[in-house]
C-alpha cells in the first residue's frame, strides 16, 4: 500500500491545473512513468510517478488544482485507509491555525516588538500572492516562516531574505517607500443585461500574463523610445547566408540577428543587463547574457529564453531559437527554459504594424520591440536622387530609474548602427 504523491514543481511554481489523467485504476505503473499532464503558469508539463504499482484509486481529476507533495492516487490497497484518513486531516489543520490566537495575551509583560504593518489583503474569494524569489522561498522553508505571515519591504510588498530575518527576530520590515495599496478591481456590471455573453476560465498562461503585468505596470516607471534602422544590406546578407545555414538545419532569421546584436549592445551598455535592488539601493550588473525571446502561441505569449547569446554565432542562434519557438507552441517547454533573461526582444515584424510600447519584463530593465519593415524612398545627398531602402521601425521600452533618455537613444543607435552596416557586426558582436 502506497500514496502516490505529486512531486515537487520547482521553486517558482506552487501549483497546477490537471489539464489530464494518463492512469486509471487497476493500471499498473512503473517510477518514472507519467502520470498526470500538468499546466503551470507558462508550460505544460508531465507528473511523472515516484513509484511503481497497481493503481488503486485516482484522487484528481482535469481541471483540479494541484500542489507539490498532494496524494495524487493510492497504489495497491491503500484506497480505503486513505479515505479514511482523509477526511480526518481537515479539522487537525482548522485546529493548528486556530491555537495561535490566544498567544498574544499570555505574554503581557514581555517588551513591546516592533509594530508589524498589516499584511496586504487579497480581494474576496482570491489567493493572495506572494512574491518572492525563488532564493527567498527556499530560505523560508529552512527557517520554518509562513510567507504569508510576512510582508515585504520591496516594490509590491516583494519579500527580501532580509525581511525574513527581521521576521525571525520579531522585527517589523523596514520599508523605505510607500507602498501601492492592494485595491479591489470594481466590480463588473451586468453584461447580461445589454445582451448575450459567456465566460471563459482563463488559462494558466493567461493568468500568469495578467499577474506578470500588472506588478511590471504598477512597479517600473516605463518610457519608450523609438527608432528606424535601414536594413536593405542585412536583409541581403541574410538572404545570401539562407542555404549555409539550411545546410546545417537552421533557418536565419530576423530575429536571429536581432539577438546577435542586441548582445554587442548589452555588452556595450551593461546597465541595460542589470537589475535594480531596491531593498539595498544597489544595482546588480549581470556578466551574462541571456535574452528572452517573445513566441505567439495559440495559448497566449510565451517568453523562452536563449542563453550565452554573446558566445554564439547567428547560425546557432537561429538554430536554438527555431527549436526553442516549436516547443513553447507545442506547450513542452520546461519552467527552466523560460528563466533567468536579462533582456527581451519580441518582434511583431511577422504580423504588421509600424510601432508599439512592450511592457519591461520585472526584474529586467528594458525590452526591444521590432515591427514591420517596409521598402521607403530615402534621399541620398551624395547622388542627389531617392533610392528605395528596407527601414525597419523598433522600439524600446526602459525602467527610468536606472535608464536616462540619452541612454537609451545612444543604445537604440548601436542597435541601429550593426543593423545597417553588417561589416561592423564582426568587430562589436
Amino acid at each position: 500500500m502506497a500514496e502516490l504523491k505529486l512531486p515537487d514543481l520547482g521553486d517558482n511554481v506552487t501549483s497546477a491545473v490537471v489539464v489530464g489523467v494518463l492512469i486509471k485504476e487497476g493500471d499498473t505503473i512503473a517510477a518514472g512513468q507519467p502520470v498526470l499532464e500538468l499546466e503551470t503558469d507558462k508550460a505544460v508539463m508531465e507528473a511523472p510517478a515516484s513509484e511503481g504499482g497497481t493503481v488503486s484509486k485516482v484522487l484528481v481529476k482535469p481541471g483540479d488544482e494541484v500542489k507539490s507533495g498532494q496524494v495524487i492516487a493510492v497504489l495497491g490497497d491503500a484506497a480505503s485507509s486513505a479515505e479514511k484518513q482523509e477526511p480526518k486531516k481537515e479539522p487537525e489543520r482548522k485546529e493548528e491555525k486556530a491555537a495561535p490566537a490566544p498567544a498574544p495575551a499570555a505574554t503581557p509583560s514581555a517588551p513591546a516588538a516592533a509594530p508589524k504593518p498589516p499584511v496586504p489583503a487579497a480581494p474576496a474569494g482570491q489567493r493572495r500572492l506572494i512574491p518572492a524569489a525563488p532564493s527567498v522561498r527556499r530560505l523560508a522553508r529552512e527557517m520554518g516562516i509562513n510567507l504569508l505571515e510576512v510582508v515585504g519591504s520591496g516594490p509590491a510588498y516583494r519579500i527580501s531574505e532580509n525581511d525574513l530575518k527581521r521576521f525571525a527576530a520579531g522585527e517589523a520590515p523596514a520599508v523605505s517607500a510607500p507602498q501601492p495599496p492592494s485595491t479591489p478591481a470594481p466590480a463588473l456590471p451586468d453584461f447580461s443585461k445589454f445582451g448575450p455573453v459567456r465566460r471563459e476560465a482563463m488559462s494558466g498562461v493567461r493568468r500568469a500574463t495578467v499577474r506578470s503585468m500588472a506588478q511590471a505596470w504598477s512597479t517600473i516607471p516605463m518610457v519608450t523610445h523609438f527608432d528606424r534602422a535601414d536594413i536593405t544590406e542585412m536583409e541581403a546578407l541574410r538572404k545570401r547566408m539562407a542555404p549555409r545555414a539550411e545546410q546545417r538545419g537552421a533557418k536565419v532569421t530576423m530575429t536571429a540577428i536581432l539577438l546577435k546584436i542586441a548582445a554587442a549592445a548589452l555588452k556595450q551598455f551593461p546597465k541595460f543587463n542589470a537589475s535594480i535592488d531596491t531593498a539595498t539601493n544597489e544595482i546588480i550588473y549581470k556578466d551574462y547574457i541571456h535574452i528572452g525571446v517573445a513566441v505567439d502561441t495559440p495559448t497566449g505569449l510565451l517568453v523562452p529564453v536563449v542563453r550565452d547569446v554573446d558566445k554564439k554565432g547567428v547560425i546557432a542562434l537561429a538554430k536554438e531559437l527555431g527549436e526553442i519557438a516549436a516547443k513553447a507552441r507545442e506547450r513542452k517547454l520546461t519552467p527552466e527554459e523560460m528563466q533567468g533573461a536579462t533582456f527581451t526582444i519580441s518582434n511583431l515584424g511577422g504580423i504588421g504594424g509600424t510601432g508599439f510600447t512592450p511592457i519591461v519584463n520585472w526584474p529586467e530593465v528594458a525590452i526591444m520591440g521590432v515591427s514591420r519593415s517596409s521598402m521607403e524612398p530615402v534621399w541620398n545627398a551624395e547622388k542627389g536622387v531617392f533610392e528605395p531602402r528596407n527601414i525597419m521601425p523598433f522600439s524600446l521600452s526602459y525602467d527610468h530609474r536606472l535608464i536616462d533618455g540619452a541612454d537609451a537613444a545612444r543604445f537604440c543607435r548601436f542597435v541601429a548602427e550593426l543593423l545597417e552596416d553588417p561589416f561592423l557586426l564582426g568587430f562589436e558582436g
